[in-house]
């Protein structure tokens, strides 16, 4: 089942090294396949170097959408995260 949301990047450094593998630590749990985009071409969530050319910039509004049986779970872990950064952040 494929699932899709967009989450913006509330980091104020962005999608950096560190908030980087965070993402990537968190998308490797489940077994389905995490695309992001961020309006060009999607590019594999699980793999760091990937991400990192997204060039993701804070509030860019990055487009997640995740393909197997653990989709939705997947994409709910994933925009926890991300929505958390903007918390932790105050």
């Amino acid at each position: 089942m494929k699932n899709i949301e967009k989450i913006p990047i509330l980091h104020r450094l962005g999608m950096h090294l560190r908030a980087g593998a965070e993402l990537v630590r968190t998308a490797s749990r489940f077994k389905s396949r995490i695309l992001v985009s961020n309006g060009g071409l999607p590019v594999n969530a699980k793999s760091l170097l990937e991400l990192l050319t997204l060039g993701a910039i804070y509030g860019t509004v990055l487009e997640f959408s995740a393909d197997g049986d653990d989709a939705s779970e997947a994409i709910r872990a994933i925009s926890e995260l991300l929505r958390g950064w903007g918390k932790s952040e105050k």
